[in-house]
């Protein structure tokens, strides 16, 4: 009995909620190019929530590299009078106040404003009733609406990301799909195993995320409904099953399968209906990502002797290769935009973390000893897997180089991530 539990333990729809055994812990590197000072207050009564709702605002903003964040030195309420005149002298162009009470429900009341001490005007406010388990959600947003007030791109800290943790045991590993804000905060156990989990991929929505598992001893495709805690297997075809990937529009997967000998593209629909081969060459075509508009793919092929990233139409036709520098090109990633295609390239014996700019074909080299990239779904920002020092962690790092974060558990190898999108 033993033996069968350590061979097939899959019960996503039990761990559903369940806390992994580590958290997450940040670690910030750098700053964008101009960051802009802003002053956070404590809130009014935020002792009474479980989360102290203006240190997660104060973490988030610092985290993003954008700002310089200025402590209030004092509790400011949303209602309160304040010298906005005495704070643009101590250097902060806006201010962040609020304050939180208990609801007779058991729900809080949470408040803020945003403040601009330049122009002496309110730029935004916000008024939610949360629950106790949603109030760092809460304070993640309204880090977003700053975020977002103040730079005029969407704020990301809301979202959730998921990875793969490997956690050593005696013998043999275990395997977690973990689902986590974007701070590693708030880890969720998704699916668990003693066999090899691999590249997730979210749904467009957030509600779904595709994963390649070996637990039946070969690769076969999954999608975990995050929500109900279901699970279906989307591709259980001959051979290998690997690469799922999400139409922008929710409504397909990419997929790579070599039911026909060598490995090739197909599309399938979400319910695992409708499979279509798209790729027809010789040699290996994998790794496939959607355009931002859907109507293209890019993948990585050997067809022309070593690994190298090309695009074509996902309606079929002749492909074109896309990279040309560094001996192997591999896991394209678009950005949310269709403007930055994101890849690890080996040059010089070292894989690194390269974003060419589509239109110009300008290259940056971002970050060394890199796999798996991932962009947030804001477009600023590229997660990425990292091994050093013999463990596997997570980074992140900014599209122009200048910000980086680590992301490590104090037990257990982290790798594969997969940024989640947008939650409407």
């Amino acid at each position: 009995m033993k033996k069968k539990l350590h061979s097939l333990l899959f019960s996503a729809t039990l761990l559903m909620g369940v806390a992994a055994h580590a958290q997450v812990r940040v670690e910030i590197a750098g700053v964008s190019g101009t960051q802009i000072p802003v002053a956070v207050a404590a809130f009014a009564d935020e002792s009474v929530a479980p989360d102290q709702i203006s240190s997660i605002i104060r973490a988030d903003l610092e985290r993003s590299g954008v700002f310089k964040v200025i402590d209030a030195r004092q509790a400011i309420s949303d209602s309160a009078s304040v010298d906005l005149g005495a704070f643009k002298a101590s250097g902060a162009d806006a201010l962040v106040v609020g304050s939180v009470s208990r609801m007779p429900d058991g729900r809080f009341q949470v408040r803020y404003k945003l403040m601009d001490t330049v122009k002496q005007a309110q730029l935004s406010q916000l008024s939610d009733a949360v629950s106790a388990r949603n109030t760092r959600l809460e304070a993640h947003r309204i880090a977003d609406d700053i975020y977002e007030k103040l730079t005029g791109v969407r704020g990301i800290f809301s979202t959730r990301i998921s990875y793969v943790k490997v956690n050593p045991g005696r013998g043999n590993h275990s395997y977690e799909l973990v689902v986590a804000d974007a701070d590693g905060e708030n880890e969720q156990v998704a699916a668990y195993g003693r066999e090899s989990i691999f590249s997730p991929s979210w749904s467009p929505d957030g509600t779904k995320v595709a994963y390649v598992s070996l637990e039946k001893q070969k690769p076969i495709v999954y999608v975990q409904n995050l929500v109900t805690g279901q699970r279906q297997i989307l591709s259980n075809e001959k051979g290998n099953n690997s690469a799922p990937v999400w139409s922008p529009d929710g409504t397909k997967l990419a997929l790579s399968l070599s039911k026909t000998g060598n490995t090739q593209i197909f599309i399938v629909n979400v319910d695992g209906s409708g499979l279509r081969r798209l790729t027809n060459g010789a040699d290996i075509d994998t790794e496939a990502q959607f355009s931002g508009d859907g109507q293209s793919i890019y993948f990585v092929s050997n067809r022309s002797g070593g690994a190298q990233i090309y695009k074509m139409s996902v309606n079929g036709g002749q492909p074109t290769r896309v990279t040309f520098n560094g001996r192997e090109n591999i896991s394209p990633r678009i950005s949310p935009d269709g403007k930055t295609l994101a890849w690890i390239s080996q040059r010089d014996g070292v894989y690194c973390l390269y974003a060419m700019d589509l239109a110009s074909g300008q290259e940056q080299r971002l970050a060394e000893g890199a796999t798996e990239p991932s962009f947030s779904p804001n477009g600023k920002y590229i997660m990425y897997a990292n091994k050093g020092g013999g463990r596997a962690s997570l980074a992140v790092v900014s599209v122009d180089g200048r910000v980086k974060q680590r992301l490590s558990t104090q037990a257990g190898n982290i790798k594969e991530p997969s940024w989640g999108p947008f939650m409407k």
